[in-house]
């Protein structure tokens, strides 16, 4: 990371000897030229992590009403629009993601708060189940009524790569929100100014829906998430970010007095498998699609497809030429920040350095400021034999590494060395012998598989799995699509409860349709 005026450009100073956390200033960075724009705000120390926490907590029996948070949804939605000039000026200026995509981010941000408001009235989320008494059954059954309730207070930590629909308008807050559950979020160091615009339109929405502004909250700095996950309040964790800061965070989580759910999205490699028969139908295709694939976002998406099992041979060779000439033909962009910059020059110079290991096109520094997209080729061989273990491991940026098998077993040894994945990837033809096997391998792999297409890209939809087998994710929870409410929630079953004490929901009005 870049340094401000007076040091780090995002910094806690921690007083050792009394075991407090000191506030320092929050700064928001230009990517594009590293250094400090303005001042933000100031690193929240565990008494403003407290007092926000204790705020939000104070807010759960205003949140109890579905039709409020329908409208707070809904009227984010508003807001978000609304201001979408200044939103999308405040993020390109610290992302340097630019209007385009951030545009883009920004309607589906506020589609998804509107489909969330829809799942809100529908109800059906709360899995309200009847069972009626029956002293013929053994044992007797008595009246019981279950539904799923909110958790209380969530900690919302921001992703770097996307500024507004993993930060603090995404996915994580408007699904906690729809489940009832206040919201504190800890910004971003990347977009601190982004962060506090949209945390001030979702405060706003709050208001204009009859609802306290305190059932959204923001904190920022190192110090205030540690605070945040160890907070008694606190009753349930979503993170977007790296495996090592996830890590800590999901333990701090484990070993806290009453532990918590902790669902962190850390790291994935989204391998993609290209058949014999794929290859040889459409190498020319498949090779430009995987370059704007994994050069989208520089790639900064989480999905990008960062290592892939190409044929060895003509078909294969044609492949690797093509991809080849598709990257060669991007143009270097900016990084998120230096920090992530630093880190993708170390890793790519790490990964070409290995024996064996061809560089095609050579990833690395476009610029004082940008990087170059690249690939690195090397043969399945070594890989199955347990070597080169750091080309089965996410870099982060706009790089990948083709693998070529020479047998479909070779192929198959190498998927059984992969971590768990958010997604994999099969590219094959109609009729082609080897789908179903290879199918069969990837599915264990990853939370979503495609076939025939690539993985950037996550639709906000019903059926979306966006999550899979550690380190991708810690849960086995969605956090994009319907079902990722659900990580808010826990079933209750009332027995024998007379009809006025009932959740209106339970109530025999509910299940006739009269409420």
């Amino acid at each position: 990371m870049s340094d401000s005026p007076t040091g780090t450009a995002f910094r806690i100073a921690n007083n050792v000897g009394e075991g407090r956390v000191v506030a320092a200033p929050v700064w928001s960075v230009d990517p594009r030229t590293g250094k400090a724009r303005e001042q933000v705000a100031v690193e929240a120390d565990a008494a403003e992590v407290d007092a926000a926490v204790r705020a939000a907590y104070a807010t759960r029996e205003a949140l109890a009403d579905r039709g409020a948070r329908a409208r707070l949804l809904r009227a984010a939605a508003d807001l978000l629009d609304a201001a979408r000039d200044r939103v999308v000026e405040a993020a390109d200026a610290e992302t340097a993601l630019g209007p385009v995509r951030l545009t883009g981010e920004l309607a589906r941000t506020t589609a998804q708060l509107r489909y969330f408001a829809g799942i809100v009235e529908d109800g059906a989320f709360l899995d309200v189940r009847i069972s009626r008494p029956d002293p013929a059954t053994t044992p007797p059954t008595p009246d019981l009524r279950r539904m799923k309730v909110p958790l209380g207070v969530v900690a919302v930590y921001a992703a770097s790569n996307f500024p507004l629909a993993f930060s603090v308008p995404g996915g994580d807050t408007a699904s906690a929100l729809a489940a009832g559950c206040p919201v504190v979020v800890k910004a971003h160091p990347d977009h601190p100014a982004t962060s506090e615009l949209c945390a001030a339109l979702l405060r706003k929405a709050a208001a204009e829906s009859g609802l306290p502004e305190d059932v959204v909250r923001l904190v920022h700095g190192f110090g205030a998430g540690t605070e945040l996950v160890r907070h008694p309040l606190v009753a349930a964790a979503g993170f977007t970010g790296s495996v090592r800061g996830g890590r800590a965070l999901f333990d701090a989580a484990a070993a806290r007095p009453v532990p918590i759910p902790f669902h962190g999205e850390l790291g994935s490699l989204n391998p993609v498998v290209i058949t014999e028969a794929a290859a040889a139908e459409r190498a020319e295709e498949l090779g430009a699609g995987l370059a704007a694939s994994m050069t989208l976002g520089q790639g900064q998406f989480c999905t990008k497809p960062g290592f892939v099992l190409a044929p060895a041979g003509e078909a294969g060779d044609r492949f690797v030429s093509a991809l080849t000439d598709a990257v060669s033909e991007t143009e270097p962009g900016v990084m998120l920040d230096h920090r992530m910059r630093d880190a993708f020059l170390d890793g790519v110079r790490e990964r070409a350095a290995l024996p064996g290991v061809t560089v095609t096109v050579t990833p690395g520094a476009g610029g004082e400021h940008t990087v170059s997209g690249g690939v690195l080729v090397t043969d399945a061989g070594p890989l199955a034999e347990g070597g080169h273990a750091a080309l089965l491991e996410e870099c982060f940026g706009p790089v990948t590494v083709v693998a070529r098998y020479a047998s479909r077993e070779e192929a198959g040894t190498v998927l059984g060395l992969l971590p768990g994945n958010l997604t994999a990837t099969l590219q094959t033809t109609d009729e082609d012998p080897e789908a179903p096997g290879l199918l069969a391998d990837l599915t264990p792999l990853a939370g979503r598989i495609l076939v025939n297409g690539w993985p950037t890209g996550v639709a906000v939809a019903d059926a979306q799995h966006h999550g899979g087998p550690y380190p991708a994710t810690t849960s086995l929870s969605t956090s994009v699509g319907g079902t990722a409410i659900e990580r808010w929630l826990r079933p209750v079953t009332y027995q024998s409860t007379p009809q006025h004490l009932l959740p209106p929901e339970l109530r025999d009005a509910a299940e006739a349709g009269e409420g």
